[in-house]
C-alpha cells in the first residue's frame, strides 16, 4: 500500500461558463480542471466550497473505479470524472490535459488521457485527502 499521496485542486479562474484550475498530486501538475461556477454549493450545478476533504475510491455506476469527494456539506455523489463541458460536471470535478473550445463552448480536452493518469497516479490508494484552493 503506498503513502498517501498530497491532493490539491487550485482553482485559477472563475468564470460564468464555469471554474478553472489545475490539479496537483505531490507539488506537480498532473492535469487541468473543470468544475460548474459557483453556485452557493447547489447540488449538481455548483463548484465544491474551497477547503479540505477526504476522497475515497468508489465504483460509481455510471463512471466505473475513480473517487468521490466526501462530506460535501449537503451534497451527494460528487466524483472526479471524465468530460469535456461544464454540463457534464453534474457538480462533480473533470479532468482534463488541456483547456480549449469544444464548438462555442470552453472545457477541457483529452479528458480519458488525463483522467487515466489520475487514476494511474492513485494505483493502490484507496483515499487521499484534498485540499481546494482558490487563487483567482
Amino acid at each position: 500500500m503506498r503513502n498517501m499521496p498530497i491532493v490539491e485542486l487550485i482553482r485559477l479562474e472563475e468564470a460564468p461558463l464555469g471554474s478553472f484550475g489545475v490539479l496537483r498530486m505531490n507539488k506537480e501538475v498532473v492535469c487541468v480542471t473543470l468544475e460548474p461556477p459557483d453556485k452557493l454549493n447547489a447540488q449538481d450545478v455548483s463548484s465544491i466550497p474551497a477547503q479540505q476533504y477526504l476522497c475515497a475510491r468508489v465504483d460509481s455506476p455510471r463512471f466505473g473505479n475513480t473517487f468521490q469527494v466526501q462530506d460535501v456539506p449537503g451534497r451527494t455523489r460528487v466524483l472526479f470524472h471524465s468530460g469535456n463541458t461544464v454540463e457534464d460536471t453534474r457538480g462533480c470535478v473533470l479532468l482534463g490535459t488541456s483547456y480549449g473550445m469544444l464548438g462555442q463552448e470552453r472545457g477541457v480536452l483529452g479528458s480519458r488521457n488525463a483522467f487515466n493518469l489520475f487514476m494511474e497516479n492513485l494505483s493502490g490508494v484507496d483515499g487521499f485527502h484534498l485540499t481546494i484552493l482558490e487563487r483567482y
